[in-house]
């Protein structure tokens, strides 16, 4: 019997990158997947790919009226959720003595209060013995040039993970945080890596990173997979860096 046969799983951020490579596991593993994501092209193509067991929600996660929609959805199709990722999330590399207002704003507003209320919206309807995933970054505890204000974000839901693992815990729920290190996704692109500078990118993470090179989407969706499936049923409250061993360098 596949892992997650009959449970439903709900990523937000799954129609690319880390997030899609989770809601694919996920899928491969028997469950029906709620994806959420905010280009309703991407969403619509994500959907496509994962097939007949996946629905598509279009939103901004920054916007709190789409948890409300993700929470409805999800009450009328199926009931309850067994699983919650929340994996979407933003970063603008900027020196910390030139971040303005807005954009320190919209980097908590999207990867700490999205979080927060994604799992305030989406508790009530998670079934017992469930699973809560929220992403984090090795940024969170090793300081890297101009990502203060992203670090600053993800510290926080690994304190509400650590909080909720106790709040949670009469229902069996387990919380987890599972924080990927240098990951080849698109997100490369939309940080500044152009094609042509991809080598020596690559050449240089490799360099810095311990396994000696940069990981895989799969790879980290293997890990979400452990901590929100059946094997990993006695994990709580742990924060798995999917790194490459870059933390220890």
């Amino acid at each position: 019997m596949k892992q997650l046969e009959g449970k439903v799983a709900v990523v937000t951020g799954g129609n690319s990158g880390i997030g899609f490579a989770m809601a694919s596991r996920f899928v491969q593993e028997g469950a029906s997947v709620v994806i959420v994501g905010r280009r309703a092209d991407a969403v619509e193509a994500a959907v496509q790919q994962l097939g007949a067991q996946a629905i598509g929600v279009t939103g901004d996660i920054a916007d709190l009226g789409t948890h409300d929609r993700v929470a409805a959805l999800v009450a009328a199709e199926f009931g309850g959720a067994d699983i919650y990722v929340a994996n979407a999330g933003m970063n603008t590399i900027t020196p910390s003595d030139q971040v303005g207002v807005e954009e320190y704003d919209i980097q908590f507003a999207t990867n700490t209060r999205a979080v927060f209320f994604g799992v305030q919206k989406i508790g009530p309807l998670m079934r017992r013995d469930g699973a809560i995933l929220l992403v984090s970054s090795i940024a969170s505890g090793k300081a890297l040039d101009g990502h203060a204000v992203y670090a600053g974000s993800k510290a926080a839901i690994e304190a509400f993970a650590r909080s909720w693992a106790l709040e949670f815990k009469t229902r069996g729920i387990r919380v987890n945080v599972i924080s990927p290190g240098p990951v080849d996704t698109p997100i490369l692109a939309k940080l500044g890596v152009a094609a042509t500078e991809r080598p020596a990118f690559e050449a240089m993470m490799a360099g810095a990173i311990p396994l000696g090179r940069m990981g895989r989407a799969e790879e980290v969706a293997n890990a979400a997979l452990l901590l929100a499936g059946s094997e990993g049923s006695f994990i709580t409250g742990v924060n798995l860096r999917v790194d490459g061993g870059i933390a220890l360098a």
